[in-house]
């Protein structure tokens, strides 16, 4: 119990500590003063305002919570299709997400998710990557009831994503140019690409996706050591697997509508976190990944934002802390 009580302080602390360096910190040189004038009193700066409150503020609180539901989706995938390089942007479900957008935001020259759409235009390209998603994440889970190798569910994904990315290209090379431009910034990932204005639509859908995850904790559990055992303990496998596939495809629809295809964090964080605490507990595991995921995000943003006096694509980034990762899960073996 105290060692718990010791991980969940350090953990905090460390989480807040990014947060804070994401408000803090970024390409414009704000005085520690002027911030925290912004919070405690009346500032004597709009500009200063301006920056913090509809910048830093809605793009970090972005970061943790998209971090943190690609992390559970990492983790959920890997617990269903029982392979550890399972994960939102391997198995293509980021692809078709993103193909869902390129679709809508090809055909409309980049303007749905402008400021002049409204709530409409972001509506239109989050259905159309949930369709994306879970197009993708649905032939997974049929193919993974008709072949038990977790290499060919890998080596299907990959090609999927593959299939998908010239999908995309064709698409590309037959709009025009301005849609073309939008989209290929949009896919470099940006956690600024939510407004103020959108931030409560955007939390308040990825809140209730991670909060519908939170009582299967026991389902996944039992899943873990295969579906006939977890049939046999009354588990509805079929039931506990449609509603975590389905919130993990709103979670990755709605987090690449938002910030673009943001890679590694759903694949890595997990094992991050295996490593960490030394266990397979869903209690365990699926709290601290949520924790582990917002934190990591937070890093990444900071590293975007602070780094050079422009931001930097979140794509440039993200491969450096999974990259390791990933290759380490490979050559130890271990799972």
């Amino acid at each position: 119990m105290r060692r718990t009580v010791r991980n969940i302080s350090v953990v905090t602390v460390l989480l807040l500590s990014l947060f804070l360096m994401n408000i803090f910190l970024g390409p414009v040189d704000i005085p520690f003063r002027d911030i925290l004038s912004v919070f405690t009193s009346r500032p004597s700066d709009d500009a200063v305002t301006y920056v913090v409150m509809q910048n830093r503020l809605p793009q970090a609180v972005t970061a943790l919570l998209a971090g943190s539901g690609l992390a559970l989706a990492g983790l959920i995938l890997q617990t269903l299709f029982h392979n550890p390089l399972a994960g939102p942007s391997v198995l293509g479900i980021t692809n078709g997400a993103s193909l869902g957008v390129a679709i809508v935001m090809l055909a409309t020259n980049g303007m749905l998710m402008s400021v002049t759409t409204g709530l409409w235009g972001y509506v239109l390209v989050i259905f159309a990557g949930l369709v994306g998603a879970l197009l993708v994440t649905s032939f997974l889970l049929l193919l993974s009831t008709m072949v038990r190798s977790s290499l060919v569910l890998l080596v299907t994904g990959i090609m999927l994503s593959y299939i998908i990315s010239s999908i995309i290209t064709l698409l590309t090379f037959n709009a025009s140019a301005t849609g073309v431009q939008q989209y290929v910034l949009w896919g470099m990932g940006d956690f600024s690409l939510v407004s103020l204005t959108m931030l409560p639509w955007f939390s308040a859908v990825v809140t209730a996706s991670l909060l519908a995850c939170l009582p299967l904790v026991k389902a996944l559990n039992v899943l873990q050591l295969g579906t006939g055992y977890a049939e046999s303990l009354g588990i509805s496998v079929g039931r506990s697997r449609n509603i975590l596939l389905l919130t993990t495809g709103v979670l990755c629809a709605v987090i690449t509508a938002f910030c673009g295809p943001v890679s590694f964090l759903g694949l890595a964080v997990p094992h991050i976190v295996r490593f960490v605490f030394r266990t397979d507990d869903m209690r365990t595991l699926m709290p601290y990944t949520i924790v582990f995921g917002g934190g990591v995000a937070l890093l990444c943003n900071v590293i975007c934002t602070s780094l050079t006096s422009s931001v930097l694509p979140l794509a440039a980034v993200t491969p450096f802390i999974g990259v390791p990762v990933i290759m380490w899960v490979m050559l130890t073996g271990k799972r």
